[in-house]
């Protein structure tokens, strides 16, 4: 996976970590091994332009995604994947330490970012939330991810509770 994370949010985060889970979820979706991503973070106020640009939505939100190629998972298990561009996962500590703060596990800033990246990575394999059937599947697939890569890094502690609404 060729996975680039830059982060212009003035805030240090654990880049390596962000980089672990999106390759992790991106090979357990089985998402072609050439594929490109990108995952961005911002601050408050950049992140508030591009939900008000995008989303018509006022102040700033979690994450965004911006898919490329739309590329999705294979279908079939034998089923070879697509190489392509997966897009852009646009993410802001700033909203996630207070949705790890407010979460009942009460989490750090990066748990709750890794949560983040693999809600993105699921935006751009075309999930969604906006159906309680939708909801039921992206949140229950996102919660074994995060919860695998969890188990395979001998991470302790609670496994974070997705916190978007």
């Amino acid at each position: 996976m060729a996975i680039e994370v830059n982060n212009e949010s003035g805030q240090p985060l654990d880049e390596h970590a962000l980089l672990d889970i999106a390759r992790y979820a991106l090979a357990r979706m089985r998402i072609h091994p050439l594929s490109e991503l990108s995952v961005i973070a911002v601050d408050a106020a950049a992140m508030e332009r591009l939900h008000l640009q995008w989303m018509d939505l006022p102040g700033p939100t979690d994450v965004m995604s911006f898919p490329m190629d739309e590329l999705r998972p294979p279908a079939k298990e034998d089923e070879e994947p697509v190489q392509g561009l997966l897009g852009d996962i646009v993410l802001c500590p700033e909203v996630a330490t207070e949705q790890g703060r407010a979460a009942p596990t009460r989490h750090s800033m990066d748990t709750e970012l890794q949560l983040l990246t693999v809600h993105g990575v699921l935006h751009l394999l075309g999930y969604d939330h906006e159906e309680p059937g939708e909801r039921a599947e992206m949140f229950g697939l996102q919660q074994a991810i995060v919860d695998g890569w969890r188990a395979e890094r001998g991470l302790s502690g609670p496994s974070p509770a997705p916190t978007l609404t």
